[in-house]
């Protein structure tokens, strides 16, 4: 693979965060990784670097429920960016919820790639890296 993939964890549990981050770090193809504990963070940082496709995520893995901006809200205040984006993100939805309300609702959104529940696997991150690359080579 030429260019590493670049990951963006968007969870405020610090036990997820730890062990996905040192999951990433196990894998070859994984890049950059930034973490952020709520959402607000991870969309100021998105609108500080929209014109940087280098410093963006090629997916971020995104909780529900977060203090200050949670997981649903994030995606609605994500769409109006898409147009300023130098680079397309693929967004995972990562929850310990099994609510089928929260699976269906996420599934509904056309950002998200998937609903993925907690705990994620090495197996199930190297998969989301497998269709990341494949869509970003359509």
């Amino acid at each position: 693979m030429q260019n590493k993939i670049q990951i963006a964890i968007v969870d405020d549990d610090k036990i997820f965060q730890l062990i996905t981050n040192k999951t990433l770090n196990t894998i070859e193809q994984v890049g950059q990784i930034w973490q952020f504990y709520n959402g607000e963070e991870a969309l100021v940082y998105l609108q500080d670097h929209a014109a940087q496709p280098d410093l963006l995520p090629d997916i971020i893995l995104l909780d529900i429920n977060m203090p200050v901006v949670d997981g649903w809200t994030f995606l609605k205040d994500y769409e109006p960016l898409l147009p300023s984006l130098s680079k397309t993100i693929s967004i995972h939805m990562v929850s310990s919820s099994i609510d089928p309300k929260d699976i269906e609702r996420a599934n509904g959104i056309p950002l998200v790639q998937e609903y993925i529940i907690k705990p994620i696997t090495k197996d199930k991150i190297l998969d989301v890296i497998r269709q990341t690359v494949e869509r970003q080579s359509a």
